[in-house]
């Protein structure tokens, strides 16, 4: 069995780095570069970037400035953000990016999934997906462009990801975003138990403890966190960390 990977998600926001709690109230938290050079130090699995704005703003993504991230970034580094094209993922690539996050596309244009599937293999594509709950409970596809609900079944939608040919899933719980209570494990299990792809679990994570649960009870193949990563103490100060091999290994033993 593959050690499962522990993945730190940045959100950039004008070229700097913000945190957010349920999608709301993004608070900045510092530079993109003093960030990947503290994390290469502490030899993280994986990076994640999501630009928040570009699929509002309806922009490319920042092909230079991604550039000069990748060149310190030590460690596999995916990037999410208004990816339209097969075009703006080969620049991605060109740019050092390894793997990218698409979301809303693969709802509008399924066919740019599968193409980009096909051109840059499964491993490069990662179908992303917002989950959220309604009024009466239920979960359900959540379109932050459009700030409303797809009326889409998150397990569905993992089978729909998963037949256009993504590599892996990346399941957003926007709930739980940055208050560091623990992952959903139930809808975790759901998506896991609907797919045979990896499914990189977010939202809610806050110690190693919920990351063990979300692995070894939900079945995720990774897990990805915020705020745990960004943030020290119970008044929330600003501090870069990651933990080190004896912890992780300790999870997992």
């Amino acid at each position: 069995m593959a050690i499962p990977r522990v993945i730190p998600v940045l959100l950039l926001r004008n070229k700097g780095l913000v945190k957010t709690v349920k999608f709301k109230d993004a608070r900045y938290i510092g530079d993109p570069f003093n960030a990947v050079k503290i994390l290469n130090e502490k030899e993280v699995d994986e990076l994640i970037f999501l630009d928040i704005d570009a699929s509002k703003e309806n922009r490319a993504p920042p092909y230079e400035y991604l550039k000069e991230i990748a060149s310190e970034c030590f460690m596999p580094l995916a990037y999410g953000g208004a990816i339209r094209s097969v075009d703006q993922i080969r620049n991605l690539i060109q740019s050092g990016i390894e793997k990218v996050c698409i979301n809303t596309q693969s709802v509008l244009n399924p066919d740019f999934i599968r193409s980009a599937c096909e051109i840059f293999g499964a491993s490069t594509i990662v179908g992303s997906m917002d989950v959220k709950k309604n009024m009466f409970g239920k979960y359900h596809v959540y379109s932050h462009v459009k700030n409303a609900s797809l009326g889409v079944d998150p397990e569905k939608h993992a089978e729909y990801l998963q037949n256009l040919g993504v590599g892996e899933i990346f399941l957003n719980n926007i709930d739980l975003d940055g208050t560091m209570t623990g992952y959903d494990l139930d809808l975790v299990k759901k998506i896991t138990s609907s797919v045979d792809v990896p499914v990189i679990a977010c939202g809610g994570a806050g110690s190693l403890h919920d990351i063990e649960k979300v692995v070894k009870q939900a079945n995720a193949s990774a897990a990805a966190a915020g705020s745990m990563f960004v943030f020290h103490g119970k008044h929330k100060a600003v501090l870069i960390s990651y933990p080190d091999d004896s912890a992780l290994n300790s999870i997992w033993g």
